[in-house]
């Protein structure tokens, strides 16, 4: 397969994903900075709610530059060719999760998200990722229920433990 970022004369072009993903970064960091501009409140401490948000718009357009040039010398590496089978067993995951996170709850939607990325990742035996990435996901919402005190979705698998 040929690279298609070289011109007639074998030089190399701007990489159009490059600077897209650049532009990208750079509204991102802009809209943090933004919204960061409107906090209010702290004003007894030396560092305020607005510092962690200003530090990741700061990072996001020095991230932003630094794809722009990258992306004009075409310096990135050739990208491999995607695959659309992993990617429809993550998307179908995730869509999965979403739908059952309430009426299944956090362990039984989080374990199916877990075994369809696994078999995404080259993982075959779903009968076996599938209670593993349940129990692992039980484990995590014990967790967050018993130690940190937070409230993930609860389902007939997590109201066993309440």
């Amino acid at each position: 397969m040929t690279d298609l970022r070289h011109d007639v004369a074998g030089q190399r072009r701007p990489d159009r994903a490059a600077l897209a993903i650049g532009a990208a970064l750079g509204f991102l960091g802009l809209l943090v900075g933004y919204d960061a501009s409107r906090l209010t409140g702290g004003s007894y401490a030396q560092i305020g709610p607005t510092a962690f948000p200003y530090a990741i718009a700061a990072a996001l357009i020095v991230l932003s530059g630094w794809t722009f040039v990258e992306a004009w010398r075409g310096q990135f590496p050739a990208r491999e060719q995607d695959r659309i089978g992993p990617i429809a067993w993550i998307v179908g995951g995730l869509a999965a999760q979403a739908l059952l996170l309430h009426p299944a709850g956090f362990s039984i939607a989080t374990g199916l998200l877990f075994a369809a990325t696994a078999r995404a990742f080259g993982k075959r035996q779903l009968w076996k990722t599938i209670p593993f990435g349940i129990l692992l996901s039980l484990a995590v919402w014990g967790v967050f229920f018993g130690l940190l005190r937070l409230r993930l979705p609860a389902g007939p698998l997590e109201s066993l433990f309440i």
